[in-house]
């Protein structure tokens, strides 16, 4: 989920889903390095919050199991592999701009054993769309708000559907949470004031966030069969992927925010982003994964 690369290629969930858009503040020539450090990141997500992910697609109103799926802006896989266990008898297309992206999900779909039932496309949903079939699911974790003309994408998934398929448009605030409130000790409620910085500048680079997209499904001709919110909150003690994820994620946000944070902070985050620091994010023990995914269910009418 979620959780986001070049404007097409996410899932957020993370993906991307989620800040992704801060990758395009890297210096020309690390653009290399920013998509790695993206594709990174979209592992992680999807490894911290497979439950989540697993319990929205559980809870998608789908009429009969699906055999056709789509995943626009797959990202690293996050999703398409959640549909294929949820659903064994189907096959998803899975589609993103990022060569890379869909370098990871193959070798991940040969190791699970399941190639034979993944079918990456590369396309920018921007452009002219590739020819997806008829499939009675589409999956878009976010990645529609990365759309230059998100109205024109849900119209275009409308027409790609099977008579009465359904769309699962997932999307999530932003990146994710980790730090208690008066941490770190040296500049406390740093990560807050990160996000305030990163909120200005998407507002401006990434301006459809936070739509309300009930309204604007309706008016691209589905009909919403729900509409779910989930509020995660992983307390300690965690698994040692999320110290990796926190330190992802931040990392990523650095990339977005250095120009505008106050001297302190932008020096206070560097010391969370060291590895080598006794007191960086990777020794913390209080780390709280908190984020949110909302999903619309809707049917093509």
């Amino acid at each position: 989920m979620t959780p986001t690369a070049p404007h097409t290629a996410h899932h957020h969930e993370a993906h991307h889903h989620h800040g992704d858009d801060a990758q395009h503040d890297h210096p020309h020539g690390r653009e290399h390095d920013a998509e790695g450090e993206m594709a990174e990141l979209l592992d992680l997500d999807a490894e911290v919050l497979a439950e989540q992910v697993a319990s929205i697609i559980a809870w998608l109103p789908v009429a009969a199991a699906p055999r056709r799926i789509v995943d626009l802006g797959c990202g690293t896989g996050a999703g398409t592999f959640a549909l294929l266990r949820r659903f064994p008898e189907a096959e998803v297309t899975a589609v993103d701009a990022s060569p890379q992206h869909l370098r990871r999900l193959r070798d991940k779909a040969a190791s699970e054993g399941v190639a034979g039932r993944v079918h990456p496309v590369e396309a920018d949903l921007d452009g002219a769309w590739p020819d997806l079939g008829a499939p009675e699911l589409v999956w878009a974790s976010a990645s529609l708000h990365h759309m230059a003309d998100p109205d024109r994408t849900l119209r275009q998934v409308r027409d790609a559907l099977a008579p009465g398929g359904l769309f699962a448009l997932v999307e999530l605030p932003g990146f994710p949470r980790f730090l208690p409130e008066d941490a770190p000790r040296d500049r406390p409620g740093l990560e807050e004031r990160c996000h305030a910085a990163l909120g200005d500048h998407h507002a401006e680079r990434v301006p459809h966030r936070g739509a309300d997209w009930g309204p604007r499904l309706a008016a691209a001709g589905f009909t919403v069969e729900g509409e779910r919110t989930i509020t995660v909150n992983l307390g300690p003690p965690h698994p040692e992927a999320v110290g990796r994820y926190a330190l992802t994620s931040l990392r990523r946000i650095r990339a977005g925010v250095a120009h505008s944070l106050h001297a302190e902070d932008l020096a206070a985050l560097d010391r969370l982003l060291d590895t080598d620091d006794p007191h960086g994010i990777l020794r913390r023990d209080d780390l709280t994964v908190r984020t949110e995914r909302t999903v619309w269910a809707a049917r093509r009418t």
